[in-house]
Order: C-alpha cells, then sequence, then structure tokens
C-alpha cells in the first residue's frame, strides 16, 4: 500500500508544473530608470535562456511577458449628453489600477495560454485590470474596469504585443517594449512565463526601479513636502514669466 502511495505521490508530482525541469534565466538591458527634466521614454530590452534538467519536450515552447506599473488610485467618470451638452452623470473611485502594463508573447496571447491559467495568473491586460475592479460596488462595475483599459490604451499606458518575442531553438528568448515619457516612478514588475501547449510550465519575476532624479526628483519632493512653498514658487514663476515676455515683446516693438 505504500508503496502504491508513493507511486501516485510522484506521478501526481511529475504531472505538475514545477516538474517541468524547465527554468527561467533572465536578463534585463536596464535594472533602473532615472526620470529626468529631459526624459522622453525608453527602450526595455528583455532577454533570456531556459535551463533544463532534461531534454527538451516535444510540444512548441511560448513565452509571455508582462511588465506593471506601480498601482495608483484612479477616478473614472461616465459623460452622457443631456440637453444638448456632455455633462458628467456617475463616476468611480478604483482604489488601485496599473498605472502601466503591456504583454508580449510569442504568438497570439489567446493561443498561447489557457483561460484558467489567465484567470489565476491575471495576465491579459483585462485580467489584469479587473483583478483590482471586481469589488466595485457600483452596478456598471464592469463598465467602469472597460472604461480604464480603453482610456489607458488610448493613452499608450496598456500595451498588447502579440507575437513579439523572439524564441529561439526553444531555449533563447528576448523582445523590447517601449516605456512611455510619462513613466510613474516606482517599483516595476516583470514576470516571465514559459507556456507548452496552452499551459504555463514555468514563471520568473524581476523588479525594475524606475526612479525621478536632479530637478524632477526636487520638484515632486517639494510639491509633497511643502505644497506652499511649491506653490508659491510656481506662481512666482509664472509671474516672472509673464513678466519676461511682455518686456521682450515691448522691446521688439520699439525697435
Amino acid at each position: 500500500m505504500i508503496a502504491r502511495i508513493g507511486a501516485i505521490l510522484l506521478a501526481w508530482l511529475c504531472a505538475a508544473p514545477l516538474c517541468a525541469q524547465e527554468d527561467i534565466v533572465l536578463g534585463l538591458s536596464q535594472d533602473s530608470i532615472a526620470i529626468t527634466a529631459d526624459f522622453s521614454g525608453s527602450e526595455l530590452l528583455i532577454f533570456g535562456a531556459i535551463k533544463r534538467e532534461a531534454p527538451i519536450p516535444p510540444e512548441n515552447l511560448d513565452v509571455v511577458i508582462t511588465v506593471a506599473g506601480p498601482l495608483a488610485p484612479l477616478v473614472v467618470r461616465r459623460k452622457e449628453r443631456r440637453y444638448g451638452i456632455w455633462i458628467n452623470t456617475e463616476s468611480e473611485v478604483i482604489d488601485a489600477a496599473p498605472s502601466f502594463y503591456a504583454v508580449a508573447s510569442s504568438a497570439p496571447l489567446g493561443e498561447v495560454i489557457s483561460a484558467k491559467d489567465d484567470r489565476r495568473e491575471r495576465i491579459s491586460i483585462p485580467r489584469a485590470v479587473r483583478a483590482y475592479t471586481a469589488r466595485l460596488l457600483n452596478p456598471r462595475g464592469k463598465d467602469f474596469a472597460d472604461a480604464v483599459i480603453r482610456i489607458r490604451t488610448d493613452e499608450g499606458a496598456f500595451i498588447q504585443l502579440d507575437s513579439t518575442v523572439e524564441v529561439a531553438q526553444d531555449t533563447l528568448f528576448s523582445t523590447s517594449i517601449s516605456l512611455p515619457a510619462n513613466l510613474t516612478d516606482g517599483m516595476y514588475q516583470v514576470r516571465i512565463f514559459l507556456a507548452r501547449s496552452g499551459n504555463i510550465i514555468a514563471s520568473h519575476d524581476s523588479d525594475i526601479a524606475v526612479r525621478k532624479v536632479g530637478l524632477e526628483q526636487f520638484l515632486f519632493n517639494l510639491s509633497r513636502r511643502q505644497p506652499l512653498v511649491y506653490g508659491l514658487l510656481s506662481l512666482a514663476l509664472a509671474v516672472l514669466a509673464g513678466w519676461g515676455a511682455s518686456a521682450l515683446f515691448r522691446l521688439i516693438r520699439e525697435r
């Protein structure tokens, strides 16, 4: 009986994803990004290899890579046309939503992973967003979640990149993801998934730090820690800029 139970446990363990004997060795072109006054975006190169302790399985290997920015609260408003004008009729405060989310895959995402794995790991953009909006009390909660996806996709903050991960010889993989200029500072999570026949067999996580530096960091800290001083400084700069422009135009007219 003990031998039979042991055989059953061994068979179950070897059928589990962790026994796929495939692991991920990840590389990033940079592990930190500095946001300066002239920051205009960045290109993140993600590459890696698969380490194995067994021969390569016969099923095709697929790779999915996600990059998720820090969570931030968001207010979503619903507009309707009434009396000939557009007005806000409803609003919903979403406590947390990804400020940036990109998902890249070696083939169309729906063909790479199953709906079950997507639901569990929250990989696709709808799953990643609805994981944080599922508890909305508003009966139109799904509509507001879809609005978040639509707005941030239009802004370039949510990106789906099908068939952009290159896989060579079922061992090496690479892709590049463009990060926009309006990045939110904080920790960005990079997740890598290996899949065969639609099932995830291995995963790996890593982080990238995005930080404001120089003048950007000084102004950001000032606005948070001393908002009155920040407001007065902004007002003084606006007055100075207006006076300077007026003096310049007057000088031009006199000449």
